[in-house]
């Protein structure tokens, strides 16, 4: 019997080895699924806690400012948009407009009417096409009214991104059924121009 006792002992030792090796298996997995299940804000935490040191923050706030910088003149470029080439467009624009405008013949009415729509835009060009239609062509037909205008001068008096007014000198012949002789008529306009699609195109149309 004591023989026994002794045999049974270690036995039960093994048993009881087994088990904790067991229990602790167990825990260590149930903390890697806990560690792997844990919600991501943790992490967030974690860099939240991760300080900056002065000298990137001024880094980083010097690149920012360095990438506004460059965006505003290069991509922007408000100086480009009014420099003396916009100046000079607006100027060509306002004089092939008045011109086109302000010149017509009886036997090209219509082709005439459509090149001077061509460069306007807005309720001036609604209203041109009423004037021509109801005004202009029936007089020129029965008249047979010609105008040829040339423009001599003109210069920006308003100039903005998108809008700008030119002050234009134009001389404008004229030629009828009646009075075969040109006779001469100088005036000045002031011409408004709003730029639409990249194109600078005629909304005003106002003597002076």
């Amino acid at each position: 019997m004591t023989i026994n006792d002794k045999t049974d002992q270690p036995t039960g030792s093994s048993a009881e080895t087994g088990t904790v090796t067991t229990e602790v298996t167990d825990v260590s997995t149930a903390t890697a699924q806990a560690e792997r299940s844990r919600p991501i804000d943790s992490v967030v935490r974690r860099l939240r806690r991760v300080k900056i040191s002065p000298v990137v923050l001024i880094l980083l706030l010097a690149v920012s400012a360095g990438l506004a910088t460059w965006l505003y003149f290069h991509e922007y470029r408000p100086d480009r948009q009014t420099d003396q080439s916009v100046a000079r467009a607006v100027c060509r624009a306002a004089s092939d407009g008045t011109v086109a405008l302000l010149s017509y013949a009886p036997e090209s009415l219509d082709r005439d009417f459509a090149t001077a729509k061509s460069h306007l835009t807005g309720d001036f060009l609604s209203y041109y096409d009423q004037f021509t239609q109801q005004i202009v062509a029936p007089a020129a037909k029965q008249k047979s009214l010609k105008t040829t205008a040339h423009v001599m001068r003109a210069a920006v008096a308003e100039l903005h991104p998108n809008s700008a007014v030119v002050l234009v000198f134009v001389d404008q012949s004229t030629t009828s059924k009646d009075n075969p002789d040109p006779s001469m008529a100088a005036s000045s306009v002031l011409v408004t121009l709003t730029k639409i699609n990249g194109s600078w195109l005629i909304t005003k149309f106002d003597p002076v």
